[in-house]
């Protein structure tokens, strides 16, 4: 069994929008402004909220999904990520006890703090309330008797009434009120949309994360988070035998994998571009927005998710760009593309007012859009023929989120929508291409990551 000591927090709060991120990232800023090696975590499968830490710590921010990952797993990526730090930071999802469905805390906040043992500092959005602020927390707190929630951070608070409430809900609460965060015009991070808006996006992020820090020094006791950190146990997961074959695999020749990278594709596990790097890959990023052609030498293609349908017009005039990616797919070159970089291998993709864009090419078909969130959530896809990524017969689990749909989805795996009777076929999977609307997680089943690797290897000679 392996062992390490990390000092780690969990950012919680009673729900969606009560400010999770916003306090996160300038807790981030406050303490590497006081010189803190820090590392940092999203529980689920969100992509959005990784950017916003990333942009505060100049490092890449990791993801912990109990859907995705065994808890093992979760604990070793954990403590591989957070190897070398002083503080490692995990903004929860949601309000703290939602998970897959209204009965069940599986893979909440919750979950991923009692697996992991991690202290929890609970975010109140305090708008509107002032006794009634102490319910709120006493509810948290008791819904479960290992709650595990050890602070609270008081948001929208009030200056003026800040102390009085401090000293009634420590008289009450057996919890300590780390500090509060007022009303800052123009400071909050916003969802927009579940996260239309992406950190690379809002122009004036770093003003805004230093106007909160410079607040939170003033306002929240950092020291004393701190203090909570470090009571936290050591992190113990098993080295098994899976996670010990992650080595470089021989090759004859570098083995290149371009990796789409910019405003419209950007939505990546980092966990899973490393192990690629660790079996041996050279990451190449391009932007299909800029660049005229691929990376030089390329032995495989990946194109994640993002918002292509907000860049249509421009994808669409890069046309050098559209026509090499199609020639090197259908010449046999793999491509694993996901979500957005699904959308953008399609023949078209309308946009809301029906406008059709000329895209890559390489699926038939037109991606639309629906006005709704579609097939929303966790899924578990069995593989009906052997593809790029596995054999027929496998499971996969992944997860969907996008409003726009396809006259093409595919038919290479069934879909059942997890803990409900949803299910459907998905996937464009052939030996060389994987392309459907859902996101995969690599580190699931590491034979996914090779089997890929072992395709761009074979497509070098």
């Amino acid at each position: 069994m392996e062992q390490r000591v990390i000092p780690r927090i969990m950012i919680a709060a009673t729900g969606s929008g009560c400010g999770k991120t916003t306090i996160t990232c300038g807790l981030l800023q406050a303490f590497l402004n006081r010189g803190k090696k820090l590392a940092s975590f999203k529980c689920g499968p969100d992509y959005i909220d990784p950017m916003f830490h990333s942009e505060v710590l100049g490092i890449k921010s990791r993801n912990l999904d109990l859907f995705l990952n065994e808890v093992n797993t979760i604990k070793y990526l954990l403590s591989k990520n957070a190897s070398g730090c002083e503080l490692a930071v995990i903004e929860g999802v949601m309000g703290y006890y939602d998970g897959l469905a209204a009965k069940t805390t599986a893979c909440s906040s919750y979950d991923l703090a009692q697996k992991t043992e991690t202290p929890v500092v609970l975010v109140v959005d305090c708008n509107g309330m002032y006794l009634s602020i102490l319910a709120v927390i006493k509810g948290f707190m008791k819904m479960r008797q290992d709650s595990n929630v050890k602070g609270v951070i008081l948001n929208r608070m009030p200056p003026i009434i800040y102390t009085e409430m401090k000293e009634l809900i420590e008289e009450e609460l057996d919890v300590q009120v780390l500090g509060y965060l007022p009303e800052i015009k123009d400071s909050q991070i916003e969802s927009r949309h579940l996260g239309l808006v992406t950190a690379k996006e809002i122009g004036n992020l770093k003003e805004i994360i230093n106007r909160l820090a410079e607040q939170i020094e003033k306002s929240i006791d950092l020291n004393k988070i701190v203090q909570i950190a470090e009571k936290a146990v050591p992190v113990e997961y098993e080295l098994t035998e899976e996670l010990r074959k992650i080595n470089r695999m021989s090759t004859d020749v570098p083995i290149k994998i371009a990796v789409a990278m910019d405003k419209a594709f950007c939505f990546y596990y980092q966990d899973d571009l490393d192990l690629l790097a660790e079996l041996g890959a050279e990451i190449l990023t391009f932007s299909p927005l800029e660049d005229r052609v691929l990376p030089a030498g390329i032995h495989g293609i990946i194109i994640g998710g993002g918002y292509p349908e907000l860049y249509l017009e421009q994808l669409s005039e890069n046309k050098n760009m559209l026509e090499e990616i199609k020639k090197v797919i259908l010449q046999g070159m793999p491509c694993l593309a996901e979500c957005g970089g699904f959308m953008y291998l399609h023949q078209y993709i309308k946009d809301e007012k029906g406008i059709s864009y000329k895209m890559v090419g390489a699926i038939e078909g037109v991606s639309f859009p629906t006005n709704k969130l579609l097939r929303f959530g966790y899924v578990s896809l069995v593989a009906q023929r052997d593809n790029l990524l596995c054999e027929k017969g496998m499971e996969i689990k992944g997860h969907e989120f996008h409003y726009w749909d396809s006259t093409n989805t595919g038919n290479s795996f069934h879909a059942q929508k997890t803990l409900q009777k949803a299910n459907w076929d998905c996937i464009i999977a052939e030996r060389n291409l994987w392309a459907g609307f859902p996101h995969t997680h690599f580190y699931q089943d590491l034979g996914m990551a090779i089997r890929f690797f072992k395709h761009c290897q074979m497509n070098s000679k």
